[in-house]
């Protein structure tokens, strides 16, 4: 049943009239009214009608790019790339068959997500792109299970680009999602390789997919290497001797920050004077693990390795430059828009796992025989 303003307004327990100058913003109305409007609003999802010229149709021109921090090269570049297909499409319509692409900063809030996404609906927007990893709660994959349905029954398209499928969830167009554990496996399987056995971990934020899907992959390659327990997240460390941290102290989470990459590292090396490797839950990170490294005397990769994730543009121009795990981004990005314009066809059963790629570089070594 589609609900009508006459149904927010009897909600709100105010005229139609005042309704519409709260949502058009035309008119001055006092602070607790508007609130009672836009709760009404939200509590029985209103949408509003768009344009004029997309009344007649299910879709407007408008298309919504959802990104955690567009500071954030990891974000910047998908979205820039999915804009570009959005924006640059050749066609015969109005306007070129183009539309209109805008990024929304969530700042990594699950609100903000979820507020984007309403206003997107209420828009009646043709697309939504969600980027990046996603919040691992049970209330807010609910919420966003049932935003995502209302969103794919008005006609908009729901894609992923970099965040895994949504439990339970048969809105979504397409899911991108990144090989992050993967990446991580063969990430912490390098360093092994070249000898290291004490190594610290820089993981992201707590409940997150992204966070938890290359921690995985890291304590996966620590368990083939007899090392730690992926099931438990505890690990063995057989070679250590009494009193001596286990790989389960050699994780610290913070946020995806240079400053928490410097924190976390300078954490770890207290925890263990006799690490030879860190690895960062991304390359920003890394850069202030690299940091936190050199202001305590020591030299990369000499006495510590240091890796990152993602290879963001500046990686491979750090000193030394950054061993670390490539993304396409870029490609990401690219074809996420194109599923969002209709123009390619999605993956079989909607989902595509994109494969990522060990980067070695200068950073990372054998570590020293004693230090």
């Amino acid at each position: 049943m589609t609900v009508t303003l006459a149904d927010v307004a009897a909600r709100a327990r105010v005229s139609p009239a005042t309704v519409s100058r709260v949502l058009n913003g035309n008119y001055p109305v006092a602070a607790a009214t508007r609130e009672r409007v836009l709760r009404a609003v939200d509590d029985l999802d209103y949408v509003l009608n768009g344009p004029a010229s997309s009344l007649a149709a299910a879709t407007s021109d408008l298309v919504g790019i959802l990104v955690n921090d567009i500071a954030d090269p990891f974000f910047g570049i998908m979205a820039g790339a999915a804009q570009t297909e959005i924006g640059g499409q050749e066609g015969t319509g109005r306007a070129g068959g183009e539309k209109l692409a805008v990024v929304c900063n969530t700042g990594g809030s699950p609100e903000r997500e979820l507020t984007y996404l309403t206003l997107l609906q209420r828009q009646r927007a043709a697309a939504v792109i969600l980027t990046g990893g996603a919040l691992e709660d049970p209330g807010h994959i609910a919420a966003m299970t049932t935003k995502l349905a209302k969103l794919a029954d008005a006609g908009t398209r729901v894609v992923l680009c970099g965040r895994p499928p949504l439990p339970g969830s048969d809105a979504i167009m397409a899911s991108l999602a990144f090989d992050n554990r993967g990446g991580g496996r063969r990430l912490t399987e390098h360093l092994l390789t070249l000898g290291h056995r004490k190594i610290g971990y820089v993981a992201g934020p707590l409940e997150r997919t992204t966070t938890r899907h290359r921690l995985e992959g890291h304590l996966a390659a620590l368990e083939a290497a007899g090392l730690g327990d992926p099931a438990s997240g505890k690990g063995r460390d057989k070679g250590a001797g009494a009193g001596r941290p286990g790989q389960e102290e050699l994780v610290v989470h913070g946020p995806y920050s240079r400053r928490s990459g410097y924190e976390a590292t300078l954490e770890l090396l207290r925890r263990a004077p006799d690490l030879t490797a860190v690895v960062a839950a991304n390359d920003t990170v890394a850069l202030g693990a690299c940091a936190a490294v050199r202001d305590q005397g020591l030299r990369i990769p000499e006495d510590v390795s240091v890796a990152g994730f993602d290879d963001l543009p500046f990686s491979v121009d750090a000193t030394p430059a950054l061993t670390t795990v490539r993304l396409p981004l870029y490609e990401a990005g690219a074809r996420a828009g194109r599923l969002a314009m209709g123009t390619e066809t999605p993956p079989p059963g909607g989902i595509a796992t994109i494969t990522a790629e060990l980067m070695a570089r200068a950073s990372t070594a054998p570590p020293r025989p004693t230090r």
